[in-house]
């Protein structure tokens, strides 16, 4: 599968998610919810590996395994704030701040990782923005 029918699958997978979530921090906590759907994503991963055989240790010194490090604090951080604020408040408001996060890691790409600027990237990224502005104001 190329790289757009996987993004087009995460896309279908994640839209779930918020709303699921939603509906079970209405009665669970949200830590809970947080471990129980966390938990069988970490479960799946493992199965990945497991089933193709990829060598873990090795990788975990790699010179290039603090960026995975980093990126396992970031996403820790990210995730424990968006359950919490799935519990406290709509998910029309919830999701679309979060989703911000497509703008701002474009951001970080063109300032840190070199990735190019052009006027429709800019446009999109402040289009973006705005959509978040509009979607989230109540």
């Amino acid at each position: 599968m190329n790289y757009i029918a996987w993004a087009v699958l995460a896309l279908v997978g994640y839209t779930l998610v918020p709303p699921l979530a939603k509906l079970a921090t209405a009665e669970i906590p949200s830590d809970v919810v947080l471990l129980i759907s966390n938990g069988i994503l970490v479960v799946a991963a493992i199965g990945l590996v497991v089933a193709t055989d990829l060598s873990v240790a090795k990788y975990l010194s790699h010179e290039d395994a603090i960026y995975a490090y980093g990126a396992g604090i970031a996403l820790t951080v990210g995730i424990i704030a968006y359950y919490r604020a799935l519990a406290a408040g709509p998910v029309s408001v919830v999701v679309p701040i979060f989703g911000m996060f497509i703008a701002t890691s474009s951001v970080i790409g063109i300032l840190f990782l070199e990735e190019s600027l052009t006027a429709r990237k800019a446009a999109g990224i402040g289009l973006a923005v705005l959509a978040v502005y509009l979607t989230s104001v109540e």
